[in-house]
């Protein structure tokens, strides 16, 4: 049971930093709403803005000012948060790839790999933090916008929703906790749960010893006996 559990953290692990990393480099954090009178559809990411005409198809995308220009606070701290939530999500997916019992990295040292796996569940629990918190706050401020707006009867023409890229940030943080807290609390919980490496260690060490005893106690009558020869053979 234990053996399975860096493999299952590993199946959350892949698919989580991959969606954090598909939630940060994409445009669809905030989309127009269905009330709003557009003809278009909208997208806002943390990076650019894209445009998608409902008639032709036809995808329009404007990136944002420089990193150095003056832009709102919630983009400039989801920005942060995302990008170190992408590589502390890396990190400890590697590190996990490396403490794998199937991947050949100090494949004689067993106890050295597990450390591994239980520090790569650190830096994945770490790693959800900022995510989900970015990305739930971010989803919250767009929320928030929206009902004051409907709330003070004021209709820009245009009404936003949080979009999918939002969705995938959160799903990532909460895949990164699910693979850290299997790293962590299962390797934990199953620290003592091994038999067939308990069995081959208490079944080799008895055998050894009994087999040391039976030897200096086959031997010892053996040499007695030549030397009660030895005396015979001299009389």
């Amino acid at each position: 049971m234990r053996d399975l559990l860096p493999y299952a953290a590993c199946f959350f692990a892949f698919f989580s930093t991959g969606f954090l990393m598909l939630a940060t480099w994409t445009d669809c954090w905030m989309v127009n709403a269905d009330d709003s009178l557009e003809v278009s559809t909208k997208c806002r990411g943390l990076w650019w803005e894209c445009v998608t005409n409902s008639f032709d198809g036809i995808r329009t995308c404007d990136d944002y000012d420089s990193i150095y220009a003056e832009h709102p606070l919630k983009l400039v701290l989801t920005r942060a948060l995302m990008i170190t939530a992408d590589i502390l999500a890396g990190l400890g997916f590697a590190a996990l790839l490396l403490g794998l019992h199937c991947v050949k990295f100090l494949p004689e040292e067993p106890y050295v790999k597990v450390r591994i796996c239980f520090v790569a569940g650190t830096t994945l629990l770490i790693a959800g933090a900022p995510g989900i918190i970015g990305s739930v706050w971010y989803a919250v401020d767009v929320y928030v916008e929206r009902t004051s707006l409907i709330f003070h009867n004021i209709f820009l023409g245009i009404q936003y929703k949080f979009g999918w890229s939002c969705w995938l940030g959160m799903a990532g943080s909460v895949g990164c906790f699910l693979a850290g807290a299997v790293l962590t609390c299962g390797l934990y919980l199953f620290k003592d749960v091994d038999p067939e490496r308990s069995y081959s260690y208490s079944t080799r060490k008895p055998y050894s010893t009994a087999g040391t005893s039976r030897a200096k106690s086959y031997t010892a009558p053996r040499t007695e006996t030549a030397k009660m020869y030895a005396v015979d053979t001299r009389v």
